[in-house]
């Protein structure tokens, strides 16, 4: 069993136990449906076994050796040859996950992150940029939705990104079995379309926040017809009017922010992170106040428009916000809602790390989301486990977690 560090629990060792194998037992009841045969669903049980396990690589032949196979070919035929819906386990992931974290000012987070691959195989694989490498590079990009409350966080969606020189080769896209229905999108399109599951799903959330790669776009309108506020990152030359106010503010952001006399700043927190609080300096600008009628919404209210800025305390960079809240919203809450974006970051660190999000040996479209949806599906088992304790359990109660997941 994985020895997460995040993973916290004021409860007693009994209690502790009875949880994690209670939860287990829940987890795998649940997207037994999914599979037409009771074999199939005992092998895509050991493989959610072995993504929990403490294992460092969750390869095919460590998921293996953790269920007692004589080799992976019953692991990998869970991502490759069985015939099961990976969109339907997201939505049971998203489901679960929210039985025990769902909250009405909920922010959902968008973000990707890069899978490094060596080949050129792998649906999906090319040279771009990645944050996780902090550099263009041979790889997958996966986009994610977080969902992040007061209770925990977890993934609640996610699609693999095809660069159009893939969804427009058709041999590569036969090859890994691309579906016919899947056609090149943006980033910020898969974005879209997944805040768009969420609304019509009724998940419960007051905010999104995301970097600049999805501050422009389809994005912003689909949330401001939804009532639902925003902070999402821009460019230094993202343009800003405002109108509508006693003082006139157009320009860049860089251009704007360089304008700003020193007391427009406050010193606010974010969040706290590993290291403590992380407090940053903030300046905001309201810059147009909307009835919610001017933008085709059916409901009432009036919105504000606005520019966050964001700027490091011990270097000066700076970091630039769009935003859409409702009128009278506070710099404080903005930082806030920007601040929720750890969490995701934290979210990949940790399903990485203990999980083996990027430990995919597959190289179809399906594999790719049959295995990130079964991480999913272990993240957010943890994060109902954590919701209900928050003392981190010492040494040997760990080393007896583990003792019990390896008898059983």
């Amino acid at each position: 069993m994985i020895q997460m560090r995040s993973w916290m629990t004021g409860l007693s060792i009994e209690s502790t136990l009875e949880l994690w194998a209670s939860s287990l037992r829940d987890v795998k009841a649940r997207m037994r449906p999914l599979f037409t045969q009771d074999r199939v669903a005992v092998s895509a049980g050991s493989f959610l076994d072995g993504l929990l396990s403490d294992e460092r690589r969750k390869t095919g032949w460590m998921r293996a050796e953790a269920a007692g196979d004589s080799g992976p070919w019953r692991q990998q035929a869970i991502l490759g040859r069985g015939n099961w819906d990976a969109e339907a386990l997201r939505d049971i992931v998203r489901d679960y996950a929210l039985e025990t974290l769902a909250d009405p000012d909920a922010v959902l987070v968008i973000d990707e992150t890069g899978f490094l691959k060596q080949g050129h195989a792998s649906c999906g694989v090319a040279r771009q940029y990645t944050g996780s490498a902090g550099k263009i590079t041979n790889c997958q990009i996966g986009v994610f939705a977080s969902y992040v409350s007061r209770h925990g966080h977890a993934f609640i969606d996610r699609s693999l990104y095809l660069p159009k020189a893939w969804a427009d080769d058709p041999i590569r896209r036969n090859k890994t079995h691309v579906p016919e229905t899947v056609e090149f999108a943006t980033k910020p399109s898969l974005a879209c379309a997944m805040i768009q599951r969420a609304l019509s799903t009724d998940v419960p959330f007051s905010w999104v926040a995301a970097d600049s790669v999805y501050g422009v776009g389809s994005i912003e309108m689909t949330l401001r017809r939804a009532a639902k506020g925003y902070v999402l990152g821009v460019s230094s030359s993202h343009g800003f009017t405002s109108w509508g106010k006693s003082y006139a503010v157009s320009g860049t952001a860089k251009e704007i922010t360089a304008a700003l006399p020193e007391d427009a700043w406050k010193r606010l927190s974010s969040g706290d992170g590993t290291k403590g609080t992380r407090l940053h300096d903030w300046a905001y600008l309201d810059l147009a106040d909307l009835d919610a009628g001017d933008f085709g919404a059916d409901f009432t209210g009036t919105w504000t428009r606005g520019l966050l800025i964001r700027r490091n305390i011990a270097d000066g960079d700076t970091s630039y916000f769009t935003t859409w809240c409702p009128q009278g919203t506070s710099i404080e809450t903005l930082a806030r809602i920007e601040g929720h974006r750890w969490a995701i970051e934290d979210s990949f660190e940790t399903a990485k790390n203990e999980l083996g999000l990027d430990h995919n040996e597959t190289r179809s479209w399906h594999g790719w989301h049959r295995h990130v949806s079964l991480v999913m599906l272990a993240f957010a088992m943890t994060a109902v486990i954590r919701h209900h304790a928050n003392v981190a359990p010492p040494p040997k109660t760990l080393r007896k977690i583990n003792q019990m997941h390896y008898r059983h």
